[in-house]
């Protein structure tokens, strides 16, 4: 019998770090039926809001990225599609930026730590203001989400795969619907790492990593396993950021790894002359507000890389 309303909950406690279909399931649903989870930041607990540096370089790194679950979905079979609905987010009020050293797209220009602390407003989704220069549109998402892989043996949470996982693609939002191709009998679905705000790209490797409660609705579509996850949104992408314009800065060349990071140093560049903070923060402020996209991928040998950075966000 399918359930309208997420009559359960998966505690933070019932957690697991890293994929294994060895995992028991914490709980089984019937398609149809929705869950709520109490979903913990990447840090599982090890950073707190008013955390500094010592405690980002106390840091144990085999416990970051835990996720909500196992999940036993009744009739999944491999070969299926596992559709998830996002329902809603009760965010918590605080999060965390941090540059991690060895960690992120410019992580040979950025060695030493830094971290910024954020507090917002669960119910009004202000932005969340950076001292008094910035102020970030939020958008709740679920950073990592996915099933567990027909592989034996425990995988890392790090890498994204072929069944999900840490994709942190910032529209997996409130309203967005999911397809996960199913791997293994029950599907074995979890969820985690749930964000406020972040950029496409999460260029320094965090977004603004924020415990919340997520309510998702699962169905099955026999079947119809796509090829890799796909999603669709409910409506506009960015309206939280789009009304007052962006800069955008380039990069341009022959590798598209080396194009991104153009794009984004420039973008560093703007940032620390314009508003005279330091490298390394223009580089958080750049993961948690900015955006990379590929502006073209046809014109051999170069491609162009574009970053935008939402001017609301200064203005």
């Amino acid at each position: 019998m399918a359930h309208s309303h997420a009559g359960h909950t998966i505690h933070r406690h019932q957690h697991h770090i890293g994929w294994d279909n060895a995992n028991a399931p914490v709980h089984t649903i019937a398609p149809g039926e929705s869950l709520t989870f109490e979903v913990h930041e990447a840090s599982g607990g090890q950073l707190t809001a008013t955390s500094g540096l010592d405690d980002l370089a106390a840091m144990d790194f085999g416990k970051v990225n835990p996720v909500a679950g196992p999940i036993l979905v009744d009739g999944a079979e491999p070969g299926d599609a596992l559709k998830v609905t996002v329902e809603r987010f009760a965010p918590s009020g605080w999060g965390w930026t941090a540059n991690i050293p060895g960690f992120g797209l410019l992580a040979d220009q950025f060695p030493d730590p830094a971290i910024i602390n954020w507090a917002y407003d669960p119910a009004s989704m202000a932005p969340a203001m950076w001292g008094s220069a910035a102020k970030i549109p939020l958008k709740p998402f679920t950073g990592t989400i996915g099933l567990a892989p027909a592989e034996p043996g425990t995988h890392s949470i790090v890498p994204p795969r072929r069944m999900g996982g840490n994709m942190d693609i910032r529209d997996i939002s409130a309203g967005t619907e999911l397809w996960l191709p199913v791997e293994c009998a029950g599907a074995l679905f979890s969820v985690g790492d749930t964000h406020a705000a972040q950029g496409d790209g999460e260029v320094c490797g965090t977004a603004i990593e924020s415990p919340m409660d997520v309510t998702l609705t699962f169905e099955l579509e026999k079947g119809a396993a796509p090829a890799f996850p796909r999603f669709r949104t409910a409506g506009p992408i960015q309206r939280e950021k789009d009304a007052k314009g962006f800069d955008a800065t380039t990069g341009i060349g022959p590798d598209l790894m080396q194009a991104a990071r153009d794009a984004v140093a420039g973008m560093i560049d703007l940032l620390t002359a314009r508003h005279g903070m330091s490298p390394v923060e223009a580089y958080m402020l750049c993961s948690v507000a900015g955006d990379l996209h590929i502006s073209e991928i046809v014109d051999m040998p170069n491609w162009a890389v574009s970053f935008y950075f939402p001017r609301e966000v200064f203005e």
